[in-house]
């Protein structure tokens, strides 16, 4: 006599998605080998469902983030991460198997979350650093994550779990995103993303004027949201003091993130707000002062700069490679270096600098 498998988590997911297509069967995608036992793909399973409103499209739904069976984790406010992923890709008319682009991607942020124990929340965004379908001529290169409209929250025996939309956004819309916030641009170009579905081929909302002028307004009115971003290319050289001259500390930075923090400290620093860049090895903290300043505490690094040395630092950190002096405070200056983007298998496919 076998023991029964308890579902619990697993038809709770089926019963609100239910209830959103009634008895429609989906296309469902199991996992042969389960991940902890050595197989490839991390969630139990996939399924996709024929939508058509407000064009037709596939809504996906992941199983396997949550806790679909026993109660594992020790937080009983939360079944596993707390959260199962959604994705709204565009269909075609003739269209009867989801894209395996789409299938795929949702598999690798299996995988992202689970080798990384990084969460994904309402109002996050993750760079790509490249097409969102490999290899497709597309300007999506980024993914945002917003609660999806029409599936609730669970409260399940196991906790409670969210249903997360994945959405495709371009470079430029997420460079929007840093500098002001995730919610913010997505309903400032819900006209032109309805029921933000991800369509490969489309263009960046923000050639729309009345969009660009929303952010604008929005930036100017709230400031940026990102407070944390984390820098790979990051280091730090502390300032030495030589026989007849002092030699500045230098804040090192990769090209491609250089250009995003000249943005954030305008709409941080500038709003009273902090910016922390945190790399593996350091943390360095901006905080607007009335006073320069450097801190220094093993790896932390603190830097109060006055509005001069910000306003100096929004017109000269750009993506390019170079050395920038500062004239407002020659006790510091600034490296920028290459950055090089990589594919799965490590080759170089592209250089920002």
């Amino acid at each position: 006599m076998t023991e029964e498998v308890n579902t619990t988590g697993w038809d709770a997911i089926e019963e609100e998605v239910t209830k959103l297509y009634g008895e429609q069967e989906p296309k469902h995608y199991g996992t042969a080998i389960p991940y902890m036992l050595g197989g490839q793909d991390p969630l139990d399973g996939l399924s996709a469902y024929k939508a058509e409103s407000p064009f037709p499209h596939w809504h996906i739904v992941t199983f396997g983030f949550s806790e679909l069976y026993e109660k594992e984790s020790e937080n009983p406010d939360y079944s596993g991460y707390g959260f199962e992923l959604t994705f709204r890709v565009a269909r075609s008319k003739d269209e009867e198997e989801p894209p395996a682009w789409a299938l795929n991607l949702l598999q690798n942020m299996g995988r992202y979350v689970f080798n990384s124990g990084n969460i994904f929340a309402s109002g996050d965004y993750l760079d790509a650093n490249g097409p969102i379908c490999l290899g497709a001529d597309t300007q999506l290169t980024a993914l945002a994550f917003i609660p999806d409209p029409e599936l609730d929250t669970l409260h399940t025996p196991n906790g409670r779990v969210e249903f997360l939309q994945m959405v495709g956004i371009t470079e430029d819309e997420l460079e929007a995103m840093k500098t002001w916030n995730t919610r913010g641009l997505l309903e400032a170009g819900k006209a032109e993303l309805p029921g933000y579905i991800t369509d490969l081929s489309r263009n960046t909302i923000l050639q729309v004027p009345a969009v660009q002028e929303s952010v604008q307004v929005g930036i100017d009115r709230d400031g940026s949201s990102t407070g944390f971003l984390y820098v790979d290319q990051l280091a730090w050289e502390p300032g030495k003091n030589g026989l007849f001259s002092k030699q500045p500390s230098v804040l090192i930075l990769g090209a491609k993130q250089a250009g995003t923090v000249g943005m954030l400290l305008r709409g941080r620093l500038l709003k009273g707000k902090d910016l922390i860049l945190m790399s593996n090895e350091i943390r360095v903290t901006l905080e607007l002062a009335s006073t320069t300043g450097i801190e220094i505490d093993e790896h932390n690094v603190h830097l109060k700069i006055d509005e001069a040395v910000v306003n100096e630092l929004m017109h000269k950190l750009l993506p390019k490679e170079g050395e920038i002096q500062l004239s407002s405070y020659k006790n510091l200056k600034l490296q920028v270096v290459k950055t090089y983007i990589k594919d799965q298998d490590g080759n170089v496919v592209s250089t920002i600098g």
